[in-house]
């Protein structure tokens, strides 16, 4: 007796209106999340059509330097680094100029296109500020590698000098949806999130903002992040995964499936189909063996660690994407 068989949906006229239309519908982009795992194959060789258009089979490496860890003010309940962690991760002071160097080097070495300088606090302080611009300043000198930064909220008058020094991209991430914002956050607001991301592009500087998924939120708030990260259009979109930080808020909190970070991944990718998307924080811890298929909708990767925690590392990396038939991307000189 022949069973019957669930109706599958046809994926790939997604793929055709994210071409013609830029974008898929918010009721589309929710069955994505709500569909199958047996769709999962079926999703991923449709939104490889427009990975594929957009940006080809590479793979940009992006490298963090965490340049000062901890003692900060804002109560974000999943950060290990917050006021309200109870085991905070362990603090360090600014890195110096040198020291922020060869780290861009090392990046530059692992044929990175991009460094990312991180420090946790609210905001830059003008002392940090002036590292930084020297810093980027020795960087370009030596390094054709893109610089980003994330300092926390932003000052029009900072944002013009990062910009004036060589920083290239400015990244502060939305995290999750405006609605959901307050569950995550007490001590700054969704509007002060959407302010400094604003701040950075009228300087100039391109924009990284994303989020980070697996918090309690609804399916129904991914959506709406994927859908005001399109309306404020950054140039790349990092995508992390919750994984619990030790003494954080969310510290007991479970971690995503990996098949629904996928699914996050390709409901990102359908929403943004010409924007850069990271498999960013998290990708080994919930994706695990299935990280790989990541590649498919997303376009770059963080290598060889994160703020607090480490990765898989540079050559398991490498390795990963040249299994898959991807390449490194090549920086552009």
């Amino acid at each position: 007796m022949e069973l019957n068989k669930p109706e599958r949906k046809d994926w790939h006229a997604l793929s055709e209106l994210a071409l013609n239309r830029g974008s898929i519908s918010r009721e589309d982009a929710l069955g994505v999340l709500e569909s199958s795992n047996d769709d999962i194959l079926s999703l991923l060789d449709a939104v490889f059509i427009l990975r594929r258009h957009h940006f080809g089979r590479g793979v940009r490496l992006h490298v963090i330097q965490n340049a000062r860890r901890g003692g900060c003010s804002e109560d974000c309940s999943f950060c290990g680094q917050s006021k309200a962690a109870s085991k905070a991760a362990e603090n360090y002071p600014m890195l110096s100029v040198d020291v922020i160097l060869e780290g861009a080097r090392e990046a530059y070495r692992m044929k990175a296109v991009r460094n990312c300088i991180v420090t946790s606090g609210r905001q830059a302080s003008e002392r940090d500020v002036e590292t930084i611009c020297e810093a980027a300043r020795k960087i370009k000198a030596e390094l054709p590698i893109d610089l980003c930064v994330s300092l926390g909220f932003l000052t029009p008058e900072h944002a013009v000098r990062l910009k004036e020094a060589g920083i290239d991209r400015y990244n502060h991430n939305l995290e999750t949806s405006v609605n959901y914002f307050p569950n995550i956050c007490t001590t700054h607001a969704y509007s002060d999130r959407l302010a400094t991301a604003q701040v950075a592009k009228n300087a100039g500087l391109e924009l990284c903002s994303g989020g980070l998924i697996g918090m309690g939120e609804t399916l129904a708030d991914r959506v709406d992040l994927a859908f005001a990260l399109r309306d404020l259009r950054p140039d790349s979109i990092p995508v992390n995964f919750f994984n619990p930080r030790p003494g954080s808020g969310l510290a007991r909190h479970s971690k995503p499936a990996a098949m629904d970070c996928l699914k996050t991944l390709v409901m990102f990718r359908f929403v943004n189909p010409d924007t850069e998307i990271r498999a960013a924080g998290g990708r080994e811890a919930c994706l695990g063996n299935l990280q790989v298929l990541a590649l498919f909708a997303a376009n770059s990767i963080f290598t060889d660690g994160y703020l607090t925690t480490p990765g898989q590392g540079y050559d398991s990396d490498v390795a990963m994407i040249e299994s898959a038939g991807f390449h490194v991307a090549e920086i552009d000189c």
